[in-house]
């Protein structure tokens, strides 16, 4: 019987380690760290992240840090970044020059930034785009409105001409 239980007792070890292995490799794999002082495309996405915890006051003063430090292009990104977050005065063409900066530069501290100032510049060109169609189309809005108020103005001109006149008399029993 000792050798049956010892046999049970391998065949669950064996079952349980079995498990245990599967169960790590389905486990998502460790993120990577970034370094506070680290200037990578990763912790300028983290600086993203983190832009939209801050408040007013600090996204100021953020906003004087960055112009105060040298002008590198993880620090022209974070600008770019920051004059384009929807929590604060943008300035969308601001942004989009820095990041033209960026794209240009053969520096090799700028290669890594490529693609995402591409992906930040492509994102601020198409919020330009649908504000200027917002804007067109309020444009439209306010004349229809202006328009529609010129003709009920007219309308009530009739109006008032109408009421002003005589009144024809009736004829009873119709014409002859």
């Amino acid at each position: 019987m000792s050798s049956k239980n010892e046999l049970f007792r391998r065949g669950l070890a064996a079952c349980l380690l079995a498990l245990a292995m599967a169960g790590c490799a389905s486990l998502p794999p460790a993120k990577k760290l970034v370094r506070v002082d680290e200037t990578t495309p990763e912790s300028a996405l983290q600086y993203y992240q983190g832009l939209g915890k801050m408040t007013g006051a600090e996204l100021g003063r953020e906003r004087m840090v960055l112009v105060a430090v040298p002008q590198t292009p993880y620090t022209q990104v974070r600008m770019a970044m920051l004059f384009g977050h929807p929590r604060v005065q943008h300035d969308l063409n601001k942004a989009l020059g820095l990041l033209d900066a960026v794209l240009k530069s053969n520096d090799p501290a700028a290669v890594p930034f490529h693609p995402l100032a591409r992906q930040i510049a492509d994102n601020y060109l198409e919020r330009l785009k649908l504000e200027g169609q917002l804007d067109k189309q309020g444009q439209q809005l306010k004349e229809s409105q202006r328009k529609a108020a010129e003709l009920q103005d007219k309308l009530d001109s009739l109006a008032d001409i109408e009421r002003t006149l005589t009144p024809r008399p009736r004829t009873v029993g119709g014409k002859r």
